[in-house]
């Protein structure tokens, strides 16, 4: 297992993985050393993540291999399915996952996911459209989130 950390407009970030694919992508509340040579395994990540921040992809193409039950990995899945620049509330991913009742499982399988940004679980919010809990910070979650809104991708011209 390998790891480098890079910086992004949100905060430092930490990307694992090896040959098998990316294991983990993690925003840190602290700062860290920048990795000065990037992995190879690792250097698709780094690159593609640049590239979502600076507007240029709305999609991941990546080997992903996190750790996490079935269920969990499961709604992972589920997850990779949310467009850019869309959303989806608990409930609905709940529906979707064929178990309305999992709703609290499902929010708990979406907070446990490792790979920040590229499985968009900053994409799920409540029903009522509140931007309800996010591992990485409710700021954070809105600054995807306004990110990704068409009305910021549209050109002025």
């Amino acid at each position: 297992m390998t790891a480098c950390i890079i910086k992004t407009p949100l905060g430092f970030t930490k990307i694992e993985g090896d040959a098998e694919g990316i294991s983990a992508i993690t925003v840190l509340n602290s700062e860290e050393k920048i990795t000065d040579i990037i992995p190879e395994e690792l250097e698709d990540c780094a690159i593609q993540l640049q590239e979502y921040f600076e507007g240029t992809r709305t999609q991941f193409d990546l080997k992903l291999n996190p750790s996490g039950t079935d269920f969990q990995k499961r709604v992972w899945d589920k997850l990779l399915e949310i467009p850019f620049g869309k959303t989806i509330s608990y409930l609905d991913l709940s529906k979707q996952l064929g178990d309305v009742k999992a709703i609290r499982a499902v929010a708990s399988a979406n907070g446990k996911n490792p790979l920040w940004i590229v499985v968009p679980c900053h994409r799920v919010i409540g029903s009522d459209g509140s931007l309800t809990g996010y591992a990485g910070g409710i700021h954070r979650k809105q600054w995807l989130l306004e990110h990704e809104s068409p009305y910021k991708q549209q050109s002025l011209f």
